[in-house]
């Protein structure tokens, strides 16, 4: 077999192993997923008319317009948590010790990692788009071009972010750290325009808030979605993405590569 034939057959087992562990070991990923779902139920239907009125909307149909697309971005940000924690027991309970000593392409182990988080991830974004759905949200204007394009920002951010928490999971001494190292996946969009209009924050925390990473990535899938104006959001969370997604690989692959002590 050619090298990169051995590198497709051992990142397909390492992902099989990662799915089968997602699947006997739920908890942890329905936890994360709670996180965002509860967010959309409370501010929808406790905060939804007052936030409404806030952002100019007329009922509160025109908050849960403008919510959704920021608790899915946040949905990928929740679920990767999960990863970080999963690389981190891989690190500390030996298994990555014994997989550097078998005869198996060394970087399968950190795609099999990558690849079954962007596919959870997907399916919680879909999950929760579902539950958002349910509750009226509607894009009845968005092409299928934009639909497309929606689906690979949601799944560029994905890898993006899997591998930033891969890189966390690795730094980490136990599960435990991982877990809140990776918090401000969480916190992040907190601090977004997920919530509320980056213009109805103080002067000072302006730029802080429409410069991170979530920002442009939200502000980028309303456009897709609801039509809103898009403007610089696009390029940005593009370059947002790659740049994570080259560090995330890098300080994976470098953390990996290291010599045990």
């Amino acid at each position: 077999m050619s090298s990169l034939t051995l590198a497709v057959r051992d990142s397909a087992t390492m992902l099989r192993r990662n799915l089968l562990h997602a699947r006997r070991y739920p908890s942890l990923t329905l936890n994360l997923l709670l996180t965002p779902i509860m967010l959309l139920l409370l501010f929808v239907y406790i905060f939804g008319d007052t936030m409404s009125a806030g952002i100019g909307g007329g009922d509160r149909s025109a908050y849960i317009a403008y919510i959704v697309p920021g608790l899915l971005l946040m949905t990928i940000g929740s679920t990767t948590i999960g990863t970080a924690v999963s690389v981190s027991n891989d690190m500390t309970e030996g298994i990555i010790a014994r997989f550097r000593t078998m005869a198996i392409h060394r970087g399968s182990v950190l795609f099999g990692h990558v690849v079954g988080s962007v596919l959870q991830s997907i399916v919680s974004v879909v999950l929760v788009g579902a539950v958002g759905a349910g509750i009226g949200f509607r894009s009845t204007d968005a092409t299928a071009l934009e639909w497309l394009a929606a689906f690979g920002l949601l799944a560029l951010v994905a890898l993006a972010f899997t591998w930033i928490a891969v890189g966390m999971g690795m730094a980490s001494p136990n599960a435990e750290a991982a877990s809140n190292n990776a918090m401000p996946l969480i916190l992040l969009p907190l601090i977004s325009s997920a919530f509320v209009p980056v213009d109805t924050m103080p002067g000072w925390f302006q730029p802080i808030a429409e410069y991170q990473p979530f920002t442009p990535a939200i502000e980028t899938l309303r456009g897709l979605l609801l039509g809103t104006e898009i403007g610089h959001n696009g390029w940005l969370a593009i370059v947002w993405c790659l740049a994570l997604t080259a560090l995330g690989y890098v300080w994976s692959k470098a953390v990996f590569d290291r010599d045990p002590k």
